[in-house]
């Protein structure tokens, strides 16, 4: 049965006397800065000489250059995989890293001495501060890569306490595991979504509906991102009663109709891509080429004239369009 962490698994007090590097100062980094901060804890900024040090300082930490994480018992790496084997770091080989993803450590990226962590909150940067000081917390990936000192569980939930992430349950994944999932909603159920939504806007449009109409339907209105939290706060049955009966008979009695489409191959083999380290490998040679066919894609798939086709919907439909006629 899968491990579900609470509050009462983690002891902050196994963090007493050791300070915690915080590495990068982004969405991630200053959100788990003061929320560890705040609960007590002993934290080290340690930061590039930019904005993010200035902000560092306006919070009332005294920021540290990046290469003061080596002598940290506890370092958090809160900045982009890709920059994390570039880091100037040198970890004791009793202390503990910690990775917000599993990404690094699961293609064999960064293998650093001592303990190694993961604390994965499934929650925006932002939102990771919010959901602290609201007392509310939220949903939290934890596991331990490798535990050379004996104690990588215990500081590992130690600091997903701190900063909030057992208040909801924390979910006991590997390192692979959270990647593989992370990159899998990324590369195998939004290009699935991508291609179901084009379909339906074309059947639409086939049928004379406004592309305006069909667009609230999807997300401009807010409907469906406020159906997903009934569906968070009520779970799937609870939320079912809260659509009409023609509703509910039209989603129970069509399941079924596009059960012959193998869609289920396709995604495992994206899923072979990414737990092989293929898509790994793809990327590394993407980076280091400077990018050309991500610029490619999102010139085809988002660039000027979709921009463009969006903001002129946007300024006559939704919580964008000024007061006035807008027509």
């Amino acid at each position: 049965m899968t491990k579900i962490y609470g509050d009462d698994d983690g002891d902050v007090s196994r963090l007493d006397g050791q300070d915690i590097a915080i590495v990068g100062y982004g969405n991630q980094g200053r959100c788990w800065a003061l929320n560890l901060r705040d609960s007590g804890c002993r934290v080290r900024v340690c930061v590039r000489a930019d904005e993010t040090r200035a902000q560092a300082q306006a919070d009332g930490f005294t920021p540290a250059d990046l290469d003061a994480a080596s002598t940290a018992p506890i370092a958090c790496l809160l900045i982009p995989d890709g920059a994390i084997p570039e880091l100037p770091i040198e970890r004791p080989a009793d202390g503990l890293t910690v990775v917000a993803s599993g990404y690094t450590v699961a293609f064999g990226r960064y293998e650093p001495p001592g303990d190694v962590g993961l604390v994965a909150p499934r929650m925006l940067g932002p939102e990771v501060r919010r959901c602290f000081t609201d007392g509310t917390g939220f949903v939290t990936a934890v596991g331990v890569h490798r535990d050379v000192t004996g104690t990588a569980l215990a500081r590992t939930l130690a600091v997903a306490k701190a900063i909030g992430g057992l208040r909801q349950g924390a979910i006991e994944l590997t390192p692979m595991q959270e990647a593989v999932l992370d990159l899998a909603v990324e590369q195998i159920l939004s290009p699935a979504l991508t291609h179901v939504t084009g379909a339906f806007v074309r059947t639409m449009i086939e049928r004379e509906i406004p592309i305006e109409a069909v667009l609230a339907e999807l997300y401009l209105s807010g409907e469906v991102e406020r159906n997903y939290r009934l569906l968070r706060e009520f779970g799937f049955v609870g939320q079912l009663e809260l659509h009409s009966p023609t509703s509910q008979y039209g989603q129970l009695s069509r399941r079924g109709r596009f059960d012959h489409l193998d869609v289920a191959a396709r995604m495992r083999e994206l899923a072979d891509e990414i737990e092989s380290g293929r898509f790994a490998d793809e990327w590394d040679a993407e980076s280091r080429a400077g990018y050309p066919r991500l610029a490619k894609l999102k010139a085809e798939h988002a660039g000027a004239s979709v921009a463009a086709f969006e903001d002129a919907v946007r300024s006559r439909l939704g919580p964008k369009r000024p007061n006035g006629r807008g027509d």
